[in-house]
């Protein structure tokens, strides 16, 4: 069924004439009934009684007529909203985030994009980078930012390193020396965010790699109700550094060093699927997040393919 049938049958519908049709449509009389006859054909019924040089619907036509005028509006939609887009900036843009960057790096990037877009309506779904990854592959987003995954059809492009570090109370020996070794973190209660993250992966390589076990003390599904368990002196933990400026500022929460100069490092990216070209809406997110970061070589050192970014 093509869109040319369905204009044929609705004008020679409107003007109960084929000829008139033929005239609006810019067609010959005989291409117009071409298209009609075709149609006919595909749904194995007449649509049209033909009464001398005019028609009217039969029975088959009025039944079949309201789902070919939805077909054609809903396709006008789609032209008006696709143009609305390319001349205005107008739209809805999907984006999924891993929930650290959703908390801590996202609000300022959505900030300046609303800025310079205001009118472009921002969607956002947030999971675990592996659960984002995985909502780009499906389309249910048009751009994920998350720790760096990669995938054949996906373009992964390197933002920034996020790192991670160990946190105390302000009032903890830790935190008042300064400095602790790795292997008295591991004597500590420590307080993780999410057992399947990348955070506590990277964590628990670097104690195993120094031989100790860690004591876990609690396992919870947000780093800010991790923060406010620091904050009551309950543990200790490795949180994103960018998620802890707040409190560092305000002085509830202490950053101390590792005094074997363990260093914990997320690559932090964005990543869409592949395609020949992108949406004006994901071109001026991208766009924006090059502008802040940079972006493409840890993509283009691992093979990955063209940056979108470049």
């Amino acid at each position: 069924m093509e869109i040319g049938q369905l204009e044929a049958f609705l004008a020679a519908m409107r003007l109960h004439s084929l000829s008139r049709a033929a005239l609006e449509l810019g067609l010959t009389q005989p291409a117009l009934s071409s298209r009609i006859l075709a149609l006919e054909n595909e749904l194995g019924e007449q649509l049209f009684h033909r009464i001398g040089r005019g028609v009217r619907l039969t029975d088959i036509g009025r039944t079949f007529l309201p789902y070919a005028q939805r077909a054609l509006d809903s396709l006008e939609r789609g032209r008006e909203a696709v143009a609305s887009i390319r001349m205005e900036g107008t739209g809805l843009l999907h984006i999924g985030a891993a929930r650290g960057i959703s908390s801590a790096v996202l609000p300022g990037i959505l900030e300046t994009f609303h800025d310079r877009h205001p009118a472009v309506d921002v969607a956002i779904k947030t999971g675990r980078s592996s659960e984002v990854l995985e909502w780009v592959l499906s389309e249910a987003i048009q751009v994920g930012v998350s720790r760096a995954l990669y995938h054949p059809e996906v373009v992964t492009t390197h933002l920034y390193d996020e790192e991670i570090v160990l946190v105390a109370h302000p009032e903890h020996r830790f935190a008042i020396e300064g400095r602790a070794s790795i292997y008295e973190v591991g004597s500590e209660p420590l307080i993780i965010y999410d057992k399947e993250s990348t955070y506590f992966v990277l964590m628990d390589r670097v104690c195993r790699e120094a031989g100790i076990v860690p004591n876990i003390a609690m396992d919870l599904d947000s780093i800010e109700s991790t923060k406010r368990m620091i904050e009551r002196g309950l543990g200790v933990s490795f949180l994103p550094y960018k998620s802890l400026e707040r409190e560092l500022r305000m002085g509830t929460l202490a950053h101390v060093q590792l005094e074997e100069g363990h260093r914990i490092t997320l690559p932090t990216a964005v990543m869409v699927r592949k395609a020949s070209f992108y949406g004006p809406l994901v071109t001026a997110f991208l766009e924006l997040l090059q502008g802040m970061y940079g972006g493409g070589e840890a993509e283009e050192e691992q093979g990955v393919g063209d940056s979108p970014l470049c």
